[in-house]
Formats: structure tokens, sequence, C-alpha cells
């Protein structure tokens, strides 16, 4: 019997779990490094501020729902509330790792000072692997035949040059280093930038300082997390049915009728919020409760910075704020790899030249994978474990990547494509559309669902993995690895959606949660149709 492959992996949070899992499916042997004494990475929430080490704020919620947001074989527990506080989400990750035996696997304490190719690599694809006990500092090196580089992109601060900052007296802070709202009471404090996380510490700081201060270059659209009807807004959103709609209706259409859908929760206008851009062309915020500090006065959104004073700011608009206390920088992260040489990864202002954001074509061997490395309008849990089940059926052998010309071509393709929707911003470099990229994935893994087969098979199933939302379980009802309670995850979905709201009984019936979405597609696309034939030779 030949000797199992040895696959290290480095970093134990959200991506290096389902890559130790994917690798025992492949029949590999994984290695997990660890530099912090538990799981979660990302998630897992600590009062002390590490640099270099990424970590949630104290009452971090996920912007998507539960059943969009976990592993594909292994659905949250029923009781688990929709949108998961990150506690939970670490809850569902020790199940994770209880359920199928992962711990065992994962070296803690431990950091990787370099990954360097093996004396044998130009034969072999091997790397060595430079490592350190972080309590002892003892260090030692071990080879690999693949590595799977799950470290993510939320460690290295991102700050931008602003003018006169240097000399301005009060703390600076970067969203990094935010934790929760104490030391806030009765500041005023200017948070730069407008993306989530600057609109989650703008909503949780102003429930106790004297004034907000919200500065954006551009303002954004926003949704709320919940939809019609209390609905998760991305169980509404991401079916296969409105992918089907943005390949026949015209864009601008398609634009109009989602910033009509953001108007109804404010008047970005009104709000001083609404870009220049249109609403697919940057990500939008997906926060309901900032309007809300907003027309109370807790925050004031403010245009972008002109410089700093040493008490406060002058903004491009010539406005100028004087006694600010705090300066909360929400200006992003850096791809940074510091254990990786430039010629296994060269990062320019966060542009990857990564095939599908997890090969790099330049390799001679498709023996190092790069994990988490895109930003996605939706889930990342998913797209995780699709990239890591793609990247592990590739070192066992079983799957062939394509030529480094057509990756090279692939890799133009899709930048000239951002370059072309999308506003220019270090965010938007790494921009994917959420099922586009999972079904690209999954073809590539040799699991994406076939609808055709399915609607043969059992048509009423099918209907409903069309019209309703496409669950992360879809990926597990045909080829490798499928998961034979796929099927039942899905039937069930919408049991395990209303079972944490089923608090009091109200001796009322309920409704069916799927029946009256299908309705609403199947009346989209009666209308889709009718326009199509009616305005089809003008668009």
């Amino acid at each position: 019997m030949s000797q199992k492959r040895k696959i290290a992996i480095i970093g134990a949070g959200a991506s290096g779990l389902t890559a130790i899992k994917c690798c025992l499916d492949e029949g590999l042997d994984p290695v997990c490094f660890e530099t912090a004494d538990d799981i979660g990475g990302l998630w897992r929430y600590t009062e002390e501020v590490v640099d270099g080490q990424a970590c949630v704020a104290k009452s971090t919620v996920m912007n998507t729902s539960k059943e969009m947001s976990i592993f594909s074989d292994f659905p949250a527990p029923k009781e688990f509330p929709n949108l998961l506080h990150n506690t939970l989400l670490m809850k569902y990750f020790r199940l994770y790792v209880e359920r199928f035996d992962l711990a065992k696997h994962i070296r803690f304490k431990t950091s990787i000072k370099s990954v360097k190719r093996a004396e044998n690599y130009n034969a072999t694809g091997k790397w060595i692997l430079q490592i350190s006990n972080v309590n002892t500092l003892e260090q030692s090196t071990e080879i690999y035949d693949a590595v799977l580089v799950c470290t993510g992109h939320f460690s290295e601060k991102h700050v931008p040059h602003f003018s006169g900052l240097e000399n301005f007296k009060g703390k600076i802070l970067h969203s990094h280093d935010f934790k929760h709202a104490s030391g806030y009471e009765d500041k005023n404090v200017l948070i730069v930038g407008l993306g989530n996380s600057a609109a989650d510490a703008a909503v949780e700081i102003s429930k106790v300082s004297k004034q907000i201060y919200l500065s954006t270059r551009r303002g954004s659209w926003i949704f709320d997390k919940v939809g019609n009807k209390g609905v998760p807004f991305d169980l509404i959103e991401y079916n296969r049915f409105h992918e089907v709609c943005k390949k026949i209706i015209p864009g601008n259409v398609l634009m109009t009728l989602a910033e009509y859908q953001a108007e109804k929760l404010i008047d970005h206008e009104k709000y001083s919020l609404k870009p220049q851009n249109r609403i697919f062309q940057h990500h939008f915020l997906l926060n309901g409760e900032l309007p809300y500090r907003i027309i109370c006065g807790a925050v004031q959104i403010r245009s972008d910075i002109k410089e700093f004073t040493t008490t406060g700011v002058e903004f491009v608009d010539g406005s100028i704020v004087n006694d600010i206390d705090i300066v909360l920088l929400a200006t992003g992260y850096n791809f940074r790899f510091p254990f990786l040489d430039d010629d296994v990864i060269d990062v320019k202002e966060n542009n990857l030249n990564l095939y599908k954001h997890v090969w790099n074509p330049d390799l001679n061997h498709p023996t190092m994978a790069f994990i988490g490395l895109c930003t996605p309008l939706g889930g990342i849990i998913p797209i995780l474990e699709l990239q890591c089940r793609w990247a592990t059926s590739v070192f066992k052998g079983d799957i062939k990547l394509a030529s480094k010309e057509q990756m090279l071509v692939d890799i133009k393709k899709k930048r000239d494509i951002v370059a072309s929707r999308y506003v220019e911003s270090l965010r938007n470099t790494t921009t994917v559309e959420y099922m586009p990229y999972m079904d690209e994935l999954a073809e590539l893994a040799e699991c994406k669902p076939d609808m055709w087969k399915l609607f043969k098979a059992d048509p009423k199933f099918a209907i409903r993995c069309f019209f309703g939302p496409c669950l992360p379980y879809q990926y597990r009802l045909f080829g490798r690895n499928a998961w034979p309670g796929a099927k039942e995850a899905i039937l069930t979905m919408w049991e395990r959606v209303d079972a944490p709201l089923k608090t009091r009984p109200t001796g009322n019936k309920p409704k069916s949660g799927s029946t009256g979405l299908i309705i609403q597609c199947l009346a989209i696309l009666l209308i889709s149709y009718i326009f199509i034939i009616t305005f089809g030779t003008l668009v």
C-alpha cells in the first residue's frame, strides 16, 4: 500500500478546519498548524488585541444566515438562531471538530516561520516548513507533499495616507483593534470607512458615545439582513432562478430593481448615503440598524477627509469638526504571507495572480493552494469548503488543473471583468459573485448539482432546489464525496429556519416558508418572460 500524501495546513480557522476534513475525505494525511491555543481564527473572540491575528468584535453577528453559512455536510442545530453570534459560530465549529474527529490533526501554539521549496521540489513538488513552538521557541523543519494556506486576509491593517494624521493629538485606532464600546463613552468619534466593520462599529459605539462621524469617500447602498416577512436576506436572494434572471434581463434593469428595493428601506439621498456607483458596482452594506442610528442623530454621515488638524478634521466639502477624541480607521486589510517568498505569492495592492483565487500558475507543481482569498457577495464558509474540496482532490491526483497558459488567460479575463464591472477599490480586487463562483468551483471539483438529472428523477424536489435558496447541501447531492443526507437537509431547511423563532405558541396555523417563495418566483418568471417577449428586440 502506498503511503498517504502528507498535507500541511496553515491556520485552524474556518478554512483550516474544513481543509482537515477534506483531506481526510480524500485519504490524505493532514497536519494543521495554529499559532493560537484554540480553533476559530477570525471568529474566536479574545479580549486581547494581537497584531497579525484577526479577531471579531465582542458583539459581531454573521451577515449571512446559518443555512447559507455552514459546511455542506453538517447542518447547524435547529435551535441555533438564523443569524449566528460569533460565540454560536464557535460552538458550531466545535461540534464540527468533534463530529469528524479533527482535533487530533491540529498542533496548537505552533507558528510557521517559512515555507520553501524542498531540495527535490522540481521532481516532487514538496515543501519544507520551518516550524516554531510559540511557548518554547524551539524550531524544527518538516517536509510535506503539499500545503494549504488557510491564514485568511484579515490580519495586516491597511492604513491609507491622510494629510496631517501624524499631528492629531487624540487616540488613533484601527477597526482590527475594536473589541467593544467600552472606552468610547461620551467621546466624539470619527470612523473612517463605510464597510460592514465600520457600520457595525458605528452602530455599537453610538449607543454610548457623544457623537459618531462616519466618513465615506463614495457612500453605500444598504439592505437589511432580514428580508420580506422576516426571512434572512440571503435565503430570498440567492437561488438558481435569480441567476437565470440575471442572464436574460439587462443589467441596468436588474440594478434599477435592486435599487428600488434598497430605497424601500431608506431614501439614500436623504440620508447622505447615496453613492455615485450603481448598486452592483461595489459591495453594499447589510446593516438595518445604521439608518436608525442616523435618524436619531447619534451618527452623522460625512464626506471624505481632506486633512486632519491637531484636534479634529476638515472634510473635502469644506466642513470642519473639532474636538475629535478618537479616530477609528475601518480601512480594511492588506494581504500578507510573511512565511512565503515573493516568487511563491506576489501581492501588489491586494492583487493576487491566482487561478480561481486558489492556484499560482507560476508554480511548477499544483502542491500549494490558497484558501479564502476572495470577497464573496454572500457567505464565505461554503466557498472555503469548496475550494478545499477542489484543492485536496488535485493533491490526491484525481483531478488535473488547467495548463499554465489556460490559467493565465482565465486570470486576465476575470481581472478585466472586475475592472469593468466594479469601482476601483482594494476590496473589489477579489470580489466574486456567490453562486456563479460556487458553481464554477463545484464543476472543477466534480460535485456541481445536475439540475436536469434532478428534474428527471424528482421534479418536485428539483423545483425546490431551483426556486429555493441555493443551500450548501446542493453541492453534496452529486459527484465526489456526495453526502446521503443532503436531500433531507434541503427538505428540512425551513424547519430549522422556523425552529428558533417558535418561542411562544400563538394558536395560529403556520404557513409554509417555501410555498410563498416559489409562487413569488413563478410570478417573477412570468413577468420576465413577458418583458423579454415585449422588449427583447429593443435591448
